[in-house]
């Protein structure tokens, strides 16, 4: 059986746990932080999430070994 290729994009957005849940980054906290107000910043401040559980299936095919 051939190997199978990881989705270069799927990698560099999200990882997997240990525990086999899909880490991703925030959004909106990159770039214009001056013109946004402290709640929008707050809410991205813990810069690590996890994604949906519906999207969770689809990534994991996009990483076949967890990268």
């Amino acid at each position: 059986m051939p190997k199978l290729k990881t989705n270069k994009a799927a990698k560099k957005r999200y990882s997997l746990t240990a525990t086999g849940k899909v880490k991703r980054t925030k959004s909106n906290r990159r770039h214009l932080l001056a013109n946004k107000t402290k709640r929008q910043k707050k809410s991205g401040k813990i810069q690590n999430g996890y994604a949906d559980k519906t999207c969770e299936k689809t990534i994991k095919k996009l990483l076949p070994y967890g990268n």
